[in-house]
């Protein structure tokens, strides 16, 4: 390791202009600066935050931006290892229960097992903690198939919440095709039972949308929201309220996304009702639905329908209520991931880099192992008014 490693930038500006045999008025005059500004920076008593000063200084002393913000911050492996989804892939092809084979010597674990499992890998989704489920969900779901064959009517509950948040997870590291495979299997085993239907139909609408279904995904969130809606307006349980109001946030996402203004605010007013009758700080079916979540909906469907602006107001607006930390951390990230690409839209990078840092400190594996997120993590890093931390962050994670 080079000595320069361990200093501050300021100091690594020192150390690289001493190694370039450069006083602090040539270096100050070849920069455009005074010599007082570079003895500032150099101290530590100035700092960098802007990457286009931080490219100028590079480019004088002729070493990468990288050297400057100093080697320790080396990309790093932080995409999703492959096998661990192909481990998932193998486990959602395998029909041993169907075909009646589930094959000698293999042990049915007891449902409180299996319900133990299933709880524990839900709260490590909800904590962005997404290596760490990777790793569940194929003994997860080889377990959940295992228990239905045995006991249908218990086991039927675990394996759609097995499949429901396999599913989640593939769409968050971008293998929809594989997650319409895991809703598809929740749909299947839920068959019968209008909450169970209505719970693996959240995670249906989001990977139709997401692999380009906007229609479908209206129209089958929409079906499955009526279905289960309350008669009474003022009636319904909260379980009903959470799951109704979530398909209609679905589809209120699908509408934005098929430029449907009018069907989007219908919707989201909806859902808004709904929420309001709830209250925060519910988790019922895994919706975290709430007031809040229905304004961080507002957000998403702004950006869809192209109203940047609007999608701010209604972030900053929504993060300055208490509620809003009420909400489990894979949903504040993803929406601070939503929100940077609102500042992006909104031509603030600055924000935009403020925002996305927030995001890696909130849950590092959003930013990290999520394609879309590094997709704008990428995008922020090019701006030439990126903050130095989105610059680090960006060669941390190996994205330019």
């Amino acid at each position: 390791m080079d000595s320069s490693d361990l200093l501050p930038v300021g100091r690594r500006v020192a150390y690289w202009r001493g190694r370039r045999k450069l006083s602090q008025q040539v270096f100050a005059d070849r920069l455009g600066k005074s010599k007082s500004w570079v003895d500032k920076v150099e101290r530590g008593v100035r700092s960098l935050d802007k990457v286009s000063t931080l490219q100028g200084i590079a480019a004088v002393l002729r070493i990468d931006t990288a050297v400057l913000i100093g080697r320790d911050a080396q990309p790093v492996a932080v995409t999703m290892p492959a096998e661990g989804v192909e481990r998932v892939r193998e486990a959602l092809s395998t029909y041993e229960i169907a075909l009646g084979r589930p094959g000698a010597g293999r042990v049915v674990v007891s449902a409180d097992r299996l319900a133990r499992g299933v709880e524990h890998a839900w709260i490590m989704f909800k904590h962005a903690r997404y290596p760490q489920v990777i790793g569940l969900l194929p003994d997860l779901l080889a377990a959940g198939q295992r228990v239905y064959a045995h006991d249908p009517g218990w086991g039927r509950l675990l394996l759609v919440e097995a499949y429901r948040v396999t599913a989640s997870l593939l769409v968050k590291l971008g293998e929809a095709d594989l997650g319409w495979l895991a809703a598809d299997r929740a749909m299947a085993a839920a068959t019968g039972d209008r909450l169970l239907v209505a719970a693996a139909t959240v995670q249906l609408g989001q990977v139709l949308r997401v692999c380009g279904r906007a229609r479908a995904a209206l129209s089958t969130t929409l079906a499955a929201a009526y279905r289960i809606a309350p008669s009474d307006p003022d009636g319904g349980t909260p379980a009903e309220l959470s799951l109704c109001g979530t398909l209609q946030v679905q589809a209120a996402l699908a509408a934005a996304r098929c430029g449907d203004d009018r069907a989007t605010a219908e919707l989201i007013g909806e859902a808004a009702e709904m929420a309001a009758r709830l209250g925060d700080g519910h988790d019922h079916h895994r919706t975290a639905f709430g007031p809040a979540a229905v304004d961080l909906a507002r957000v998403a469907a702004a950006l869809e329908l192209g109203n940047a602006g609007e999608a701010v107001a209604w972030h900053e607006k929504t993060t300055k209520r208490d509620t809003w930390r009420w909400l489990p951390v894979e949903h504040r990230a993803a929406h601070l991931v939503d929100a940077t690409r609102a500042y992006l839209q909104a031509d603030d990078p600055i924000s935009a880099g403020r925002v996305l840092i927030d995001a890696d400190r909130t849950a590092p594996a959003e930013v990290r192992h999520r394609p879309a997120a590094r997709e704008v993590l990428a995008q922020v890093a090019r701006d030439p008014h990126a903050p130095a931390t989105v610059i680090q962050l960006a060669i941390t994670v190996g994205v330019t």
